[in-house]
This record gives structure tokens, sequence and C-alpha cells, in this order.
């Protein structure tokens, strides 16, 4: 299978547009933190970075659904990847080359979190549920227009665990570009006793991908259609899961 492109900005490419683009990839300021911080944010940055690289590239990586991806690229729109939260460490890894804009907490956990993540060729947008979460949504919608994928950690950044947000749906509504579910399905990994159950990938462990039919919105969804929609992609996200826990079973 072929390596994702990378992606450009598709339209207009003004200096302003292309500056947004410029701004969600790059390292955030910390001159605001003390020294101390910047230096354990650095260090966490490098350290992470590290250990997902150096797993992911042991991974031995199979995947189910591809044709799924190449319909929404054939058919000139963007995708929104949507995946859980637990399953962050290979998916980051695999799908580096994706491009993909993702919403970033305010928060100093989110400062080397978003460090580690940029360093795999994704980008970031800041804003959460409850600080900035709207003019979060308003960048990544101009970020999508300006040729930009987007993605979420559907159930973070606190949960409650495998329950769909809202969010992409309204962005899918909003940009016209379909909603595309994934999952990341290690053979063998440690489950940390957090949240979320996070998964931690165990050295050259076989790994399944599995990439779902796009879930398009209509322009004209009202309330109750949006709601029909988070709750397919609900379905279609749990289809994976279960999908995903019955390869394991059967190696």
């Amino acid at each position: 299978m072929q390596a994702l492109e990378n992606t450009q900005p598709r339209d207009g490419k003004s200096k302003a547009r292309t500056g947004d683009v410029q701004r969600a990839y790059a390292f955030s300021d910390l001159s605001d933190y003390s020294f101390k911080d910047r230096l354990l944010i650095r260090l966490a940055d490098v350290v992470f970075y590290l250990i997902i690289k150096l797993i992911g590239s042991t991974a031995k990586f199979e995947v189910e659904g591809w044709e799924n991806k190449e319909a929404i690229d054939a058919a000139g729109k963007l995708p929104i990847y949507c995946f859980w939260h637990e399953r962050m460490f290979l998916t980051t890894y695999w799908w580096r080359f994706s491009r993909g804009v993702v919403v970033s907490s305010k928060s100093f956990d989110a400062e080397y979190t978003g460090r580690v993540i940029k360093r795999f060729g994704f980008g970031t947008v800041r804003g959460s549920s409850t600080r900035g979460g709207v003019g979060a949504f308003i960048e990544l919608a101009r970020l999508m227009r300006a040729g930009c994928p987007a993605g979420f950690t559907l159930d973070g950044p606190k949960g409650p665990p495998r329950v769909a947000k809202m969010g992409p749906v309204v962005l899918a509504k909003r940009t016209g570009n379909p909603i595309l579910a994934v999952t990341m399905e290690p053979a063998k990994y440690w489950k940390l006793r957090t949240w979320d159950a996070f998964q931690i990938p165990k050295p050259f462990t076989r790994a399944k991908i599995f990439v779902a039919e796009p879930i398009y919105v209509a322009a004209t969804a009202a309330d109750e259609e949006l709601e029909m929609k988070r709750q397919e992609l609900q379905r279609s996200l749990d289809d994976l899961t279960q999908r995903g826990a019955q390869w394991r079973v059967n190696l």
C-alpha cells in the first residue's frame, strides 16, 4: 500500500491561509512557561516521540477497508478521521503521513503531547470542550478549507470512554467533508490503568487497521439528523472495535 501523501493547501493559497496552515504544524511558543517547565516539556516531547517511533517501527501492519479512504480521495474530499482515545499510540505512528489536524486541549500535558504528534506530521489547534472549543472548531473548519484533513480522538480528552461526541458531525456538515471512522487493533499490548484503558503495543506486535465507510452529513441537516449521524458514527466505531477484537481472537 502506498504511503499517505503530504497535504498542501488546495485553494486560495493566500498568505493568510498559508500562514494559518504553517502555524498549525509549528511548535507552540513556550516563553510563558518557567525554565523548569520548558525543560520538562521538551524532555517529555523527545522521550515520548522516540518511544512511539521505536515501537511503531517494529510493528507489522495490515489494513482492511482502505478502499473507503480512496473513495474520499477520488471524490475530491478530505477525511475527518475519528478514533478512540485509547488507540492513540500506534494510530499516531501509522497515520503519520496523513497531515491531520487535531484539537489539542489548553493544558500543560497538551504542550508536550502536541509537540510529539507534530513530530509525526500532524497539526493542532488549541481548545477543548470547556475552554476555547468554539474558536478551535472555527479554526479547524478554516484549515480544512485550506486543504488539511481533520482528526478527532472521539471520546477524549477525558471520556466517557468509547462514546462518540458531536464535534466531527457538525464539522462534516459545515465543510462538506465526510467522517472516516478508523481503529487500530494491536495483537499484543499493555493496558494502562487510566480512564480510557490506554493501550501501549508491545514491540514487534502485529496490528490491523480497520477503515469504515465514509459518513456524509448534509449541509441542511437539522438537530435530529445530526444526532442520527452521531449515532451512525457510534455504531461504525463499535463495529470496527468488535471486528478488531475478533481478529485478535482468530490469530
